[in-house]
């Protein structure tokens, strides 16, 4: 058995964590939505998730800390799915707001930048923009 075997790609790792924080982010309300669920599960397909993680990162979100990119564009990415499960139910608490100001941080941006970032993704999001649409609109500021 290799160590990848044991422990898993690098890459993979990453966006189990990234997984697991978006499941915290959608139950911090207290239960996830079942808007939430649908928005959690194409993203699970997505960032290659099985089956069994998935019910891992359902059952204990919290055990895995956020595994920040060195990549600007990923961060961005990461930001932006986020933003999807915050607003798969159409609206923000001011609870998920706080939290997603803490996990901007954690994701690698400053305060300032990730004030802004997030400010104009909240707007841009209310229209349910693609990724590539979002990143086009950011880039050309």
């Amino acid at each position: 058995m290799s160590f990848s075997d044991l422990y898993g790609s690098g890459r993979h790792i990453r966006n189990f964590t990234h997984f697991s924080s978006l499941v915290h982010l959608a139950a911090i309300d207290g239960e996830i939505k079942p808007e939430e669920e649908k928005v959690l599960k194409r993203l699970a397909i997505k960032l290659g998730i099985d089956d069994e993680k998935y019910k891992e990162a359902m059952e204990h979100p919290n055990d895995f800390p956020i595994n920040p990119s060195h990549q600007y564009q990923r961060r961005l990415e990461r930001l932006y799915d986020i933003l999807t499960v915050i607003f798969a139910d159409s609206s923000m608490t001011p609870v998920e707001n706080d939290l997603l100001k803490k996990y901007a941080v954690a994701l690698g941006f400053n305060n300032e930048d990730s004030k802004k970032i997030m400010e104009q993704s909240i707007r841009l999001l209310s229209g349910k923009l693609s990724f590539d649409e979002y990143l086009l609109l950011l880039e050309n500021k």
